[in-house]
């Protein structure tokens, strides 16, 4: 009975240091990539980016043939299917330098994105910035996920940033 009393002191014990210890990690994840896309201007972008279908041409998961899309029941929404999960890119707003925009998973936290434009008159080139905000739940395996986020999911905005450059710049050639 003394080990089985011990061993459950030293389990709960462990799981409140890594509790108390996760409450010092932020809830706040930011990601953010950015590629210089050349001879091109921050108007053709935005219609690469909006609307949403535009996607098919340059995005990694758009060309997949696992993934298919329809435009959502409200017009500044769009649903995407991969891999069997349902993902919903809501539009919250855009201008000539932004597009922000929120894309919910089910069972996931919902993902802020930003695509920001900056222009480069010098170099007659576009700066494509693409950030995001997660917010975790104070849960100590989530706030340690957030950790990892970054190497998790970075690549893929990098990936697709670099798929929309090469497709802009191999259409400016034409």
């Amino acid at each position: 009975m003394r080990l089985i009393k011990g061993v459950l002191v030293i389990i709960s014990s462990l799981f409140l240091i890594i509790t108390l210890f996760s409450l010092l990690i932020p809830s706040t994840v930011r990601i953010s990539r950015a590629v210089v896309i050349n001879n091109t201007h921050a108007t053709t972008i935005v219609q690469q980016l909006l609307p949403f279908e535009n996607w098919k041409n340059w995005h990694p998961i758009f060309t997949t043939d696992s993934a298919t899309y329809h435009r959502g029941e409200k017009d500044s929404s769009f649903h995407l299917l991969h891999r069997q999960q349902d993902i919903l890119l809501e539009l919250l707003k855009s201008d000539s330098a932004a597009i922000h925009f929120l894309v919910k998973v089910k069972g996931e936290n919902d993902v802020q994105n930003e695509i920001l434009m900056h222009s480069l008159p010098a170099q007659e080139a576009v700066q494509v910035e693409w950030r995001t905000i997660t917010t975790l739940k104070w849960y100590p395996w989530e706030k340690f996920y957030g950790i990892f986020l970054d190497q998790l999911t970075g690549a893929s905005y990098e990936g697709a940033l670099n798929a929309l450059k090469v497709y802009i710049e191999s259409r400016q050639g034409k």
